[in-house]
Parts: C-alpha cells; sequence; structure tokens
C-alpha cells in the first residue's frame, strides 16, 4: 500500500485492512484535522476563541507554514498518531486548568472518531484570557465593519 505523499500534510488510512490495497488509500489533509480540532475547541464552555492574537493571525496568513490552520498545529509522531497543539483564548474568570483539561479531552475524542486514528497528545495553550464586555465589544466592531461587497 503506498504512502501518503507528502507526510507533513497527509496521512494515509487503509480502507480495508493493513495488507490490502484493494481499494486504495484515504488521505486525510492535516488542514482537516486543525479544522476538527477548532471546532472541538469551541464546543468547549469557556472557550472566547482558538487562535492567537490579531497580529499572530496576519502572521500567519503570509508565512509558509504547510498544514498549520490558524492557532492549531497537527504532526506525526513515528508510528503515525497525531500530535496536536492548540492555542486558546478563555474566558475571565474560568478555571484555566479545567478548562484545559476538558479542551484536551473533546479534541482528542472528536479527532480519533471522525479519522480512525489515534491522538497521542494535545498541548493547550492558553494566549490570553478575555471579559465577557470584551468578547460584545469583538462582535460589535464585527458587525459594524463596512463591508465590501
Amino acid at each position: 500500500m503506498s504512502k501518503a505523499t507528502n507526510p507533513s500534510t497527509e496521512s494515509s488510512i487503509p480502507t480495508v485492512s493493513e495488507d490490502s490495497n484493494s481499494l486504495g488509500d484515504i488521505r486525510i489533509n492535516h488542514s482537516v484535522v486543525a479544522n476538527i480540532v477548532r471546532l472541538a475547541a469551541l464546543e468547549v464552555s469557556g472557550v472566547v476563541a482558538v487562535g492567537g492574537s490579531f497580529v499572530d493571525g496576519i502572521a500567519e496568513i503570509f508565512s509558509k507554514k504547510g498544514g498549520d490552520e490558524r492557532g492549531v498545529r497537527v504532526d506525526e509522531d513515528e508510528v503515525g498518531d497525531y500530535m496536536i497543539e492548540v492555542r486558546v483564548i478563555l474566558r475571565f474568570g474560568v478555571e484555566l486548568a479545567a478548562v484545559a483539561s476538558q479542551i484536551q479531552q473533546r479534541i482528542a475524542e472528536q479527532v480519533e472518531k471522525m479519522t480512525s486514528k489515534n491522538v497521542a497528545r494535545v498541548n493547550v495553550i492558553i494566549d490570553g484570557v478575555r471579559t465577557q464586555e470584551e468578547e460584545e465589544k469583538s462582535a460589535d466592531d464585527w458587525e459594524n465593519h463596512p463591508h465590501t461587497d
């Protein structure tokens, strides 16, 4: 069975079994896994945003990092298990360690369920906290931003 052409961005999952190639390979791009990670993290109560600051987001747009989504990094270890890093902003007043632990669990569950691959590690980096007022102001600024249709 052939392996993925670019192991840093895709992984192969056999569709029949490890020793059969009658159906071919299914490749899951790391950007798809990163999107699963982002959505799973946002489901956890107390998570305001996934990703770093606005400046970090702009820097990533212009960088040449392959396989990375804003605030999420997906790699594979030597046996092909996912190693995930996610950067989050949490709501002010929540218990940071408890929310980070819930993020780890939710991400591992969703990625394993949706990809049928093991997750070896989920590192959560808390980049900041925001108050309810800051969240509302950020949402208002976005809504009041002029559209260019």
